[in-house]
C-alpha cells in the first residue's frame, strides 16, 4: 500500500511560520476519505471556444483529455462575428448577395471544425461542433445556459496571455457573466503543470458552509492530483474595518496588536477548517496564509512560486473583507500571465438571457 504524501502546511503573517495539520497515519496504510469529493470528475458536458487563436490547439486538446478521462460530451464551437474583409470585397465581384457568402463561410467554418474533431471522435469521445452567429461571449453563454454546458474552456484573448487581456475581451466576459466555471488558458502553456494555485477566502463561522471555497478547493485538489504536480493553497487576510483609521489612532499598539492576533488566529483556524474537507490524499500542498493586499500577494505568490494555473473565485462571499470581487479580482488577473481556471458562487444568475 502507498504511504500518502504528507502535506506541508505553511502560515505566512508578519512572521513566517510552519505548522504541522496532518494526522497520524499507521505506515503501509492509506487513508481512505470517501465522502471527498474529487471534482475534476464531474464535469460531463464541456464546450471548447475555438476562435483561431494562438494558444485553440493546446485549449481544445488539454479539453479533450479531460473529456476522455471523464466521459464527457465535448462541444467545439466558433463564433462568426461578422465576415473578414477579404470576403466582403468579393460581393463587388460576385453575384453573391452578403447573406449568400455568410451561409457560404459558415459551411466553410463547419467543415473545418469537423476535420478538427475528427482524430478526437475516433478516441471514442462523444464529441460534436457548431457555428454560431454574433458577440462570442453572448453567444457562448446562450449555448452554455442552452445546452446545459457545466464547463467552458477557452484560449485567452491575446498571445502574451492574460496580462495583455482587456476589460472588453471575451475572456473577461465569459470569467465575469458565465454561470459555469470558464478556464482560460494561457496560449504558450505547457503539456503539463508543474504548480497549482488555489486561492481561498474562507468564512469565519465554524458552521459556515463555503461552497465557492470548496468549489476551488475540490477542483484545484483533482487537477493537481490528475496532473500529479505541486499545490499551494493560498488565503489572503489583513485586519480591515470601517473604524480602522480611528482604531489605529486611539488605540494602544498593544491593544492594536492583539487585534492583529485574533484575527490572524481566526483567518488560520478558518483555512484550517477549509482545507480538512477536501481530499488532499496523495497531493504535495503547501498552505499559505498572508497579511497583505490580494491584489498585490497573489500576482507576487504566482510569480514568485511560477505557477502554471490559478483556481479562484469571481464573486465574493464576503463583501469588504473578501477580494474575489469586481475590480480586486479583475486586477489580479491582468498581473498574471498563466492558465486560469474561474468559479462562481452557487445561485449566480448570468446577466445574458438565451433569447437575447
Amino acid at each position: 500500500m502507498e504511504l500518502p504524501i504528507k502535506p506541508k502546511r505553511t502560515l505566512i503573517g508578519p512572521t513566517p511560520r510552519t505548522i504541522q495539520l496532518e494526522e497520524s497515519v499507521p505506515h503501509g496504510m492509506t487513508i481512505r476519505q470517501p465522502h471527498r469529493l474529487r471534482s475534476m470528475q464531474r464535469f460531463k458536458n464541456i464546450l471548447v471556444l475555438y476562435d483561431r487563436k494562438i494558444g485553440d490547439e493546446a485549449a481544445l486538446r488539454r479539453a479533450s483529455a479531460l473529456a476522455e478521462r471523464n466521459q464527457a460530451r465535448l462541444t467545439v464551437v466558433e463564433v462568426v462575428e461578422k465576415l473578414p474583409r477579404d470576403l466582403l470585397a468579393l460581393l463587388v465581384q460576385t453575384a453573391e448577395t452578403e447573406r449568400d457568402l455568410q451561409e457560404r463561410f459558415i459551411r466553410e467554418r463547419e467543415a473545418h471544425l469537423e476535420r478538427l474533431i475528427a482524430s478526437i471522435r475516433k478516441k471514442g469521445i462523444d464529441v460534436g461542433c457548431a457555428v454560431l452567429r454574433g458577440t462570442p461571449f453572448l453567444e457562448v453563454i446562450r449555448a452554455v445556459l442552452h445546452d446545459k454546458h457545466d464547463l467552458v474552456v477557452a484560449a485567452a484573448d491575446s498571445w502574451r496571455g492574460l496580462r495583455a487581456i482587456t476589460f472588453g475581451s471575451t475572456s473577461m466576459h465569459l470569467m465575469r457573466k458565465c454561470p459555469c466555471p470558464v478556464w482560460v488558458m494561457k496560449p504558450r502553456a505547457g503539456a503539463r503543470f508543474r504548480r497549482i494555485l488555489a486561492a481561498v477566502d474562507p468564512g469565519l463561522s465554524p458552521v459556515a458552509a463555503d461552497a465557492t471555497n470548496l468549489k476551488i478547493m475540490q477542483l484545484a485538489s483533482s487537477l493537481a492530483r490528475t496532473e500529479q504536480c505541486d499545490l499551494d493553497i493560498l488565503s489572503v487576510w489583513d485586519f480591515v474595518g470601517p473604524d480602522l483609521d480611528s482604531i489605529r489612532s486611539e488605540l494602544s499598539l498593544e491593544i492594536r496588536e492583539q487585534l492583529v492576533d485574533r484575527t490572524r488566529s481566526a483567518r488560520e483556524e478558518a483555512l484550517e477548517r477549509l482545507v480538512k474537507q477536501v481530499d488532499l490524499n496523495g497531493v504535495r500542498n503547501q498552505v499559505l496564509l498572508v497579511r497583505g493586499d490580494p491584489a498585490q500577494a497573489i500576482p507576487q505568490a504566482v510569480q514568485e512560486k511560477n505557477v502554471d494555473l490559478i483556481v479562484m473565485g469571481t464573486v465574493s462571499r464576503t463583501g469588504i473583507a473578501g477580494f474575489f470581487i469586481g475590480n480586486t479580482a479583475e486586477e489580479v488577473l491582468r498581473q498574471v500571465d498563466c492558465s486560469v481556471l474561474t468559479v462562481k458562487p452557487d445561485g449566480f444568475v448570468t446577466p445574458v438571457t438565451v433569447e437575447g
